[in-house]
């Protein structure tokens, strides 16, 4: 299987006549979806195509818009280099925003990335139920592609809270600009596709690794709930993926992450983004996004081990803070799996020695080319959605026992919370801990409302003390940083442009 998924990504790509604009309008090849979409081999090949922004969402754009959007990771400034406003834009608060419409290039992206997977889910939901084939395999597919659609308007849900809505395939031109939808229209798309996923996936024992299962989509789905504060929803769908059996807790918190050829989609995997090392161009470049600069090539070779080091330049992204390295507790083995340090002694900044996500550092053959997974979701935030879950319905005392599960296994003792107040304090700075640079944070500080408390105390630490989050010794930060601290983002401008109904 660990080239048929991503080889069949590409095939379909090319089929469907898929791009990176919002929706395509002309066919690209002679092929249509009426000649195509006919046999299990064909919706195979348009399910695969589904999977293949996520590549992009999480090489290039997630942890932009969500760990370095928190007070997770900062920015390393390179004065040397100049300015990277796009970047820096998301990690200051200070994204251009005019008439509720912003021109963030990464902001641009992340939409039209899941627009591109919802336009290529609308085709095979529209197509697979008048198709003759295996009803077992036909079910499976349609989960796949149902899964795929939920997921990306979760994403848009968990971002704008409105957008677009989208169906059906585009035929006219017209259809492109749909109407707005609210953020209830949202909740009811993600639903309705998550529960129908939830019935026609596979779950993980029998499910072909690396594809979505029926515990993937009730673990998302579960997510929403808890966002809407949908408790007792969440607390049953959790609760069956435990009982599932087909997930545990890998013992040591640093074997959890997968390498560039490695322990991929294991037992505490959920749902991953699949990546593969090599010239076939499915391969990622995070681990080198998050490093600080300038590198010299001997000291990248430390981390990856690469034969061909090169030196790193530019501006570095996604660097630790203080504040999530403090949030550790003493003798959390957590701790060291998850940061490391790395000397780069040819950078201006006086500190020279950087933190960095040492759990997405792994050696690898290829320069800027490595094939670890990205965990989306792992079984240690079942447990967790599950023990707060419980918490907010009054059974503080069950939901210690999955709370504490996780913290067992980072070397902690029980936690001593015992009213309700006090563990959901306790299970947030848990969350925060065991799933730190994945992806998480942003989207915590927003449904628990805390956002603009946590981010304007960090706005001011970092103008306080700009040294301590890497800026060279006399510069400030600019002078619009920390002055849009909005719970959503903006709508893309350039899509305002296309679509008259995004406002």
């Amino acid at each position: 299987m660990k080239n048929k998924i991503i080889l069949s990504c590409l095939l379909a790509v090319g089929l469907t006549g898929c791009t990176e604009s919002f929706l395509d309008i002309t066919p690209e090849t002679s092929l249509s979806s009426v000649t195509f979409f006919k046999t299990q081999a064909d919706f195979e090949q348009a399910v695969n195509a589904c999977y293949v922004p996520l590549r992009t969402i999480y090489n290039d754009r997630s942890w932009l818009l969500s760990e370095q959007h928190s007070d997770n990771t900062y920015y390393a400034r390179n004065t040397a280099f100049g300015a990277t406003e796009q970047q820096e834009d998301l990690a200051d608060f200070s994204i251009p925003v005019s008439n509720g419409l912003t021109t963030n290039t990464h902001v641009l992206n992340q939409y039209r990335q899941d627009y591109l997977i919802i336009a290529r889910a609308n085709q095979v939901l529209a197509l697979i139920d008048k198709a003759d084939f295996d009803a077992t395999a036909k079910a499976n597919l349609k989960g796949q592609a149902q899964f795929m659609r939920g997921f990306a308007y979760f994403e848009l849900y968990r971002y704008f809270n409105k957008a677009p809505l989208q169906l059906t395939p585009v035929t006219t031109r017209e259809a492109a600009a749909a109407k707005m939808g609210t953020a209830a229209d949202l909740e009811k798309i993600i639903m309705d596709d998550l529960i129908g996923a939830a019935a026609n996936l596979k779950p993980k024992s029998t499910q072909e690794a690396g594809r979505a299962t029926s515990g993937a989509a009730k673990t998302v789905l579960a997510n929403l709930y808890i966002i809407q504060k949908k408790w007792a929803e969440a607390e049953k769908l959790m609760k069956e993926v435990v009982a599932e059996g087909n997930y545990t807790l890998i013992p040591d918190y640093n074997n959890v992450f997968s390498t560039s050829t490695a322990n991929k989609n294991n037992a505490e995997s959920v749902f991953e983004v699949q990546f593969q090392e090599g010239s076939n161009g499915f391969n990622g470049t995070f681990m080198y996004n998050f490093l600080p600069r300038p590198m010299l090539e001997t000291e990248l070779k430390t981390l990856s081990g690469t034969s061909n080091p090169q030196p790193q330049t530019g501006e570095g992204n996604n660097i630790p803070t203080p504040d999530v390295i403090a949030a550790y507790e003493a003798g959390d083995l957590r701790k060291d799996a998850s940061i490391g340090y790395i000397l780069c002694s040819s950078t201006l900044w006086e500190g020279k020695t950087y933190p960095i996500i040492k759990k997405y550092m792994k050696t690898h053959s290829l320069n800027g080319n490595h094939g670890m997974n990205w965990p989306v979701y792992r079984y240690s935030e079942v447990l967790l959605f599950l023990a707060e879950a419980l918490n907010e319905q009054g059974k503080t005392a069950e939901a210690a026992t999955y709370l504490n599960m996780v913290r067992k296994r980072a070397g902690l003792a029980n936690s001593t919370a015992t009213s309700q107040a006090d563990f959901r304090t306790a299970l947030m700075q848990e969350r925060r801990v065991e799933l730190a640079f994945e992806n998480k944070r942003w989207h915590d500080l927003v449904r628990t409302d805390t956002y603009k408390a946590v981010i304007t105390a960090r706005g001011e630490a970092i103008k306080k003390d700009p040294f301590s989050y890497y800026y060279q010794r006399g510069y400030t930060l600019r002078s619009n940083s920390f002055s849009v601290i909005e719970k959503y983002y903006p709508m893309p401008a350039d899509e305002a442009a296309l679509n008259p109904n995004i406002k």
